[in-house]
């Protein structure tokens, strides 16, 4: 797993735990070698994200119990890949997202500067 840092230079602070996101299962959206679809966005649903989502052929709202998952609804938090989020964002389509969650390794992909026009502040 790669060093717990998010965007900011900061520790990298849970994303959620309800419902468990994250690459690892662990509620943060850490990245290593392992995650190859970078799941490092820590994003909150919207309706609009979920519906362009789906729409593009990644379905993250219909519940599929065979692997456990109740499907995203507005307003969860979820890790999303990165090029997912910057697509979603080239569409005007990307869902808010949170700095302190959102680990470094997406600033590889996205500017922080776009990154903190998404942002919400979350305390």
């Amino acid at each position: 797993m790669d060093l717990s840092l998010n965007v900011l230079g900061e520790d990298l602070k849970p994303c959620s735990t309800s419902p468990v996101t994250g690459f690892f299962r662990d509620g943060c959206c850490n990245t290593g070698d392992a995650d190859t679809g970078k799941h490092t966005v820590c994003c909150i649903m919207t309706n609009e994200f979920l519906a362009f989502s789906k729409y593009i052929g990644n379905d993250l709202s219909t519940p599929r119990p065979e692997f456990g998952f109740d499907g995203l609804k507005e307003g969860d938090r979820w890790c999303l890949c990165v090029d997912r989020w910057l697509q979603a964002h080239q569409e005007d389509a990307a869902p808010h997202i949170v700095l302190e969650s959102t680990h470094q390794n997406a600033l590889e992909t996205v500017p922080l500067g776009v990154l903190k026009r998404k942002a919400v502040d979350i305390n």
